[in-house]
């Protein structure tokens, strides 16, 4: 077994990154720059965008992250959208999920000018990702390809059944998998809580993708002997055992699915720094006008 290190594939991205960006001001242009919307104060979104603020501090990236009021309106909040649409200093910026009840998400989603969209949330560029055409990716299934990749991890031909259908992870890793390309060319099963015989299925995955939201759902009974076993899911939980008194868990049941699998991710230090990394990554193409130009 193999563990996939995320947090040292993420640090020598966010390096190669750093190195671009000095080229792009050496060369006199201007730097990238990320805003990224919080409203509220979830902990879980507090901490998500602290860790991207300090990375694109580490690759030489500006951000901002404007806090908004979580009784902002729906209406208020998609003039900042449309704010940060027509700011011509703001490359690209991300708005945190979740909102609250009473904001439309999808409505918000679709505020943001495809060309901002850094995140890969936005129709245009999940239609653009599904034909295969210059897209911006979401950054935890792009980070998900770039550990396939770095690691030379075969996809083509593979039978590869992603376990989760969200919009953000499912459906986009899935397509990503079916894609003519490396990684991809792989033969792609999406299961999900109505899928029968789902330890048949998930059985038979030469590389295996847990995004359900479940914790330690999937036990070494399901996995096949030999698998690559990408976790995606991330849980908080009380631990004595811990300075700060929680330890995270994921989808996997770790300790048992390692003794079977190839390779393998952990959490915490596996896809979660990927996802980080692959957000600044989208910042630079959107300030070199990469995708639309």
């Amino acid at each position: 077994m193999e563990l996939i290190d995320g947090k040292k594939l993420s640090s020598e991205m966010r390096e190669e990154i750093a190195q671009e960006v000095e080229e792009i001001k050496k060369n006199g242009g201007k730097v990238p720059h990320l805003a990224a919307v919080l409203v509220g104060n979830d902990p879980a979104s507090e901490t998500y965008v602290s860790h991207k603020e300090k990375a694109c501090n580490k690759a030489g990236i500006k951000s901002d992250v404007i806090r908004l009021e979580e009784t902002i309106s729906e209406e208020d909040l998609l003039k900042k959208v449309d704010e940060l649409n027509n700011d011509p200093s703001v490359d690209g910026f991300i708005v945190q999920l979740p909102l609250p009840d009473h904001i439309d998400e999808q409505k918000v989603i679709e505020a943001v000018d495809p060309k901002k969209d850094v995140d890969g949330f936005h129709p245009i560029n999940v239609g653009r990702m599904v034909l295969g055409l210059p897209a911006y990716l979401s950054a935890t299934p792009a980070g998900i390809l770039e550990m396939l990749k770095r690691y030379n991890i075969e996809t083509e031909g593979k039978d590869c059944v992603v376990l989760g259908r969200s919009n953000i992870v499912g459906k986009p890793v899935a397509n990503l998998m079916l894609q003519k390309s490396v990684p991809g060319n792989s033969t792609v099963t999406v299961c999900h809580s109505r899928t029968k015989n789902l330890n048949e299925v998930l059985s038979r995955a030469d590389i295996l993708i847990v995004a359900m939201g479940k914790m330690e759902f999937v036990t070494a009974d399901m996995v096949k002997d030999g698998a690559v076993v990408i976790d995606v899911g991330i849980h908080r939980i009380k631990s004595d055992k811990t300075k700060s008194g929680w330890k995270l868990k994921g989808d996997v049941k770790f300790d048992e699915v390692k003794e079977k699998a190839s390779y393998i991710t952990p959490v915490p230090g596996g896809v979660g720094p990927m996802t980080v990394v692959s957000l600044l990554k989208n910042t630079v193409a959107a300030s070199q006008g990469r995708i639309y130009g």
